[in-house]
């Protein structure tokens, strides 16, 4: 659906985190109107609407997992998430958040009171995963083949954290700083030769990040990890997160280490 300039303008002035959601609810508004475009005036209509007592609250859910753009064929991608996503949503919808929050939470539910699943497909992470409860990051770790290096330099030239050099006198093959890596699988995609390919893929995972008046970069579980294993991570944090919140405490002010879940 088209939208006005000014619709635009204030639609912008959203919270990121809740943008997406509320742009479809103005959508859905206009719609209902019979409008193909999205003006001013719906905006504030709604906004009416969802600032009024209780607004806010029946649009909460208790939970929201959300993922990135790769899926629609974002060049970036690494290892997809498309799948993770939406197994970590069936493992949250069963856990019943809301009604969890609904019986520890005093005040009025408000959109920071829900638990986040955000994934990226890759570490570029235009989806934000370092700064909710839990994010996960599609990564590629590259490994050195059999097949013989051209010594094209794609790979060194290609590689933003200079993490692969490439000396013909000193080494047959490139040669890979896993230190400096982020797995972005940029290399492997790069290398003409299949000197470099993909020893292995998985996720990243990273726990209680968050934004607000204290914020917080989530710590990350080290390791790469399976579909599967990640999937067990979750299970963990919400058995924690369920056993120790009072009152709408986050995750992330819970959580002191990830041993207390990843272990």
């Amino acid at each position: 659906m088209k939208w006005s300039q000014d619709a635009d303008k204030a639609i912008k002035k959203v919270p990121f985190f809740v943008r997406k959601k509320v742009k479809i609810k103005v959508e859905a508004f206009a719609e209902q109107k019979g409008k193909t475009c999205v003006d001013l005036s719906d905006v504030k209509a709604l906004k009416k609407q969802f600032l009024s007592k209780g607004g806010m609250e029946k649009e909460i859910k208790g939970y929201e997992v959300s993922a990135c753009f790769g899926g629609s064929g974002c060049p970036n991608v690494a290892h997809s998430t498309t799948q993770l996503a939406k197994d970590i949503g069936k493992i949250i919808e069963k856990e019943d958040i809301l009604s969890f929050l609904k019986e520890n939470v005093k005040e009025d539910l408000k959109f920071h009171h829900e638990f986040r699943v955000v994934l990226s497909d890759c570490p570029n992470a235009c989806s934000r995963p370092q700064i909710v409860d839990i994010g996960i990051i599609g990564s590629a770790l590259p490994g050195i083949s059999e097949q013989a290096c051209s010594f094209c330099n794609a790979c060194v030239d290609v590689c933003d954290e200079k993490a692969i050099t490439l000396d013909e006198k000193a080494h047959e093959t490139p040669v890979i700083d896993y230190q400096q890596c982020l797995m972005c699988a940029k290399c492997i995609k790069a290398c003409p030769s299949g000197t470099i390919h993909e020893k292995e893929n998985g996720f990243r995972v990273m726990l209680g990040g968050r934004l607000g008046r204290h914020p917080r970069l989530g710590m990350e579980v080290p390791g790469l990890f399976t579909h599967g294993q990640v999937l067990q991570i979750v299970k963990k944090a919400l058995k924690f997160y369920k056993g120790n919140s009072k009152n709408g405490q986050r995750f992330s002010h819970l959580l002191s280490s990830v041993d207390q879940v990843a272990n």
